[in-house]
């Protein structure tokens, strides 16, 4: 079953006499439980295909359907329930906010959206992830990886049916970014959530269901990694 649909979604940027295509005539299919990679040079248009994919921008034309529901359809307030309770975002950076401690970071996406049991369910995700010994402890007491893993915990907290992750490994070492790409592909298969990662590493790639090429804005080729 389809969690994910681009269909024919093609992005231009700039003003309308002198537009700068950033996406031309993508589609692709994710479903559920399905792990996709997204690869490429820097500027073939993953960061902007994985932004339209959370409905966190819009395409210029065609559509994206997250769970049956149209992103260019939807209202500001039915936008910020689809992207709060469907979605999970994982960034290069982690973006966790160093006033915080560990678990504090996890049960804040928790806490915005005013749902019970905040502090319970982020040591269930901290659990999931080995991270709960860490728990009490500040960001910057932690690893690059262990952070990522953190970050990994936050956007699962509220149980999203799609996660995106941006260059997850691209901050860390060989090593460290296995543990990761396991992490992905143990949310896609004991989770049963639907991942796509960008990354311009062939090597990560190779540990996902299907490999989806992108060139210039255009999807060039889908393979399946042997």
């Amino acid at each position: 079953m389809a969690l994910l649909e681009v269909l024919n979604a093609t992005k231009f940027y700039g003003e309308a006499n002198s537009p700068v295509m950033a996406l031309q005539d993508v589609s692709l299919t994710v479903g559920v439980g399905e792990y996709v990679a997204l690869i490429g040079r820097s500027g073939c248009g993953k960061s902007t295909l994985l932004n339209l994919c959370g409905a966190m921008d819009f395409p210029t034309s065609g559509e994206i359907h997250i769970d049956g529901q149209v992103t260019t359809r939807l209202n500001d307030a039915e936008l910020t329930r689809l992207r709060r309770d469907k979605v999970g975002f994982i960034f290069q950076s982690f973006q966790l906010l160093h006033t915080l401690t560990v678990i504090e970071n996890v049960e804040l996406p928790l806490l915005l959206a005013r749902k019970p049991a905040a502090r319970s369910a982020a040591l269930e995700r901290l659990r999931w992830i080995e991270m709960e010994p860490y728990a009490s402890r500040l960001p910057h007491q932690l690893s690059g990886g262990q952070q990522q893993r953190v970050a990994i915990a936050r956007a699962l907290v509220h149980d999203p049916k799609l996660i995106l992750a941006d260059e997850p490994t691209g901050n860390l070492d060989t090593a460290t970014g296995e543990i990761v790409l396991k992490l992905l592909r143990r949310i896609a298969s004991e989770l049963g959530a639907a991942v796509v990662m960008a990354t311009h590493s062939s090597e990560s790639a190779s540990s996902t269901d299907q490999v989806i090429h992108l060139r210039d804005g255009r999807l060039v080729g889908a393979t399946v990694p042997q």
